[in-house]
């Protein structure tokens, strides 16, 4: 088993390589999604995932997982995803091939793609700060900052801050963007 420090150069060169990602921050969907750049004939990937999300498995896939894991998955559990892959199968929790059968719509999340900077508004608001605060932050006045905000509501399909909140918790938005 390898470490690369580039795990996207390092996919690139190598043949039948079997990529496990954890995915925990924006930066590490964005390494998700050029991964699946490379021809998904040589690179499979397996993500790991630190809480059980069925929005994060379904977004996982969609952005070019094969596999999608609990990051406490057992060695046998990796072992046997990894030889799944190999014969060119995936492995994925059921709630989430649940969600696909359904039409891809997860519950809460009606398959809302967000931002960088719409996930670190609903951060700073989830974290106490004021729309005012955010504002001034961000370099938008006050105003425009309220407009941005009803905007990324309606797009969400929720009528305040504290539904948008709740969906942004229940899609695993809120959780630190820490590299890890």
């Amino acid at each position: 088993m390898q470490t690369p420090t580039d795990v996207v150069a390092w996919a690139l060169q190598a043949r039948d390589a079997i990529v496990i990602l954890t995915v925990r921050s924006e930066d590490d969907w964005d390494v998700l999604e050029r991964l699946h750049e490379i021809n998904p004939a040589t690179c499979s990937v397996v993500v790991l995932l630190d809480e059980e999300s069925v929005a994060a498995g379904v977004r996982a896939v969609r952005a070019g997982a094969r596999s999608v894991l609990m990051r406490n998955a057992s060695p046998d559990t990796m072992r046997r995803t990894a030889a799944a892959l190999l014969d060119g199968q995936s492995v994925l929790p059921a709630a989430v091939v649940a969600a696909f059968a359904a039409g891809g719509e997860v519950p809460g999340s009606r398959s809302l793609v967000l931002s960088t900077e719409q996930i670190s508004w609903l951060r700073a608001l989830a974290a106490g700060q004021t729309v005012a605060q955010l504002a001034e932050q961000v370099g938008y006045s006050e105003r425009a900052m309220f407009r941005l905000l009803r905007t990324l509501y309606r797009e969400m399909g929720v009528r305040g801050r504290v539904e948008a909140l709740m969906i942004a918790q229940a899609n695993g938005w809120l959780r630190s963007p820490a590299r890890g």
